[in-house]
């Protein structure tokens, strides 16, 4: 959260002026308010929450509570954190926190947005699921989901539509060559209407 979340936060503030976030145009309630914060909720259960109930007794998931699978968490935790940061910065200048529709920003398709068209989701999820592969507890594992959960529903739902509104036929061209969070994995049909979500597999 530091790295992916104040510290680019600050980076995007000295080089733009303006810090990124446009979360709280989300009204409370709303779908994309409600998106963010079932994964916030995610993290928090993974992050926090799955660490503490370790510490208080609850057992963990046994199929998963091997060293092999401890020490594959921690690896992919790491690598994820360091893909995230990386995918941010890719995005330069376009990079936000949440959705304001009248706001136009630069449609970013190069570096690791030539293979997937959100990066820094996917870093993410797989830094969750290291953390959670760390205390491989219910608690853990849920937040997983939730979090898993939040992100497709902001993907899908929030995000895809309005970039889709905001530069039509060349979004429509790069979602119909490019996976949504695995490459050649959700993949769009060009003549979709903004309204519709992606229905590939992931």
């Amino acid at each position: 959260m530091l790295l992916a979340g104040a510290l680019r936060t600050l980076i995007q503030r000295h080089r733009t002026g303006d810090g990124g976030n446009r979360r709280t145009l989300s009204p409370r309630g709303s779908l994309g308010w409600s998106a963010l914060t079932a994964t916030d909720i995610g993290y928090l259960m993974v992050g926090v929450g799955g660490p503490l109930a370790h510490w208080l007794g609850l057992p963990p998931v046994s199929v998963l509570h091997h060293p092999p699978v401890q020490v594959l968490g921690g690896v992919l935790a790491v690598l994820g954190i360091l893909a995230a940061f990386g995918a941010q910065m890719a995005l330069g200048a376009s990079w936000r926190i949440g959705v304001d529709e009248s706001e136009r920003t630069a449609l970013v398709t190069t570096g690791p947005f030539r293979w997937v068209r959100n990066p820094i989701f996917t870093a993410v999820l797989v830094t969750v699921l290291g953390l959670a592969l760390m205390v491989p507890n219910l608690v853990a594992l849920i937040g997983w989901v939730l979090a898993f959960t939040g992100i497709q529903t902001q993907v899908r739902l929030i995000e895809e539509p309005h970039l889709h509104r905001v530069h039509g036929e060349p979004y429509d061209r790069y979602t119909a060559t490019v996976g949504r969070f695995l490459p050649g994995l959700g993949r769009l049909r060009t003549a979709r209407r903004a309204s519709t979500p992606g229905r590939d597999e992931i």
